[in-house]
């Protein structure tokens, strides 16, 4: 089997077998989010905000799914950027999909109570994905952006 294949399966047995597992546990336990890792991959699952439920329909949760398998050495790679604090989260100016940041390299900031925390580039990459909105409440550890990161050779 090759390791495109082996990550299929992985993706496979996570949407077929964990996934509805997981999303059941945090209905009945009412939680935010689970995060579990097993080798190479880590799910996570959080349950979405919504503003005010529609006229007429249950008020159920849905939950976003990320997964995350960890590549072979010297491909690409998305590294999620948390949060260091709670409070806030605003992107830097002109930061969007498709710019390439080098570590250290300020990607926005997490306020509360006039207090900023800068969030930087844990390593080189490509912003991949804005997760998070500007002005949006963040918590600690909440992903706000993912990097498409080069993996070390």
């Amino acid at each position: 089997m090759t390791d495109a294949e082996r990550a299929l399966d992985t993706v496979a047995r996570a949407a077929n077998e964990l996934i509805p597992r997981l999303t059941e546990r945090l209905e009945r336990h009412g939680l935010g989010e689970i995060e579990v890792s097993s080798g190479d991959l880590r799910l996570r699952v959080a349950r979405a905000v919504s503003s005010a439920p529609k006229a007429g329909s249950t008020d159920r949760s849905t939950a976003a799914v990320t997964v995350q398998a960890t590549p072979a050495s010297g491909t690409a790679a998305s590294v999620g950027v948390a949060s260091p604090a709670v409070g806030f989260f605003v992107y830097a100016d002109g930061l969007g999909p498709g710019l390439a940041v080098e570590k250290g390299d300020s990607l926005g900031q997490v306020e509360m109570l006039g207090i900023r925390h800068d969030v930087r580039a844990p390593r080189r990459g490509t912003v991949r994905h804005l997760v998070a909105e500007t002005g949006e409440a963040v918590e600690y550890g909440q992903v706000v952006l993912e990097l498409e990161a080069e993996m070390a050779r």
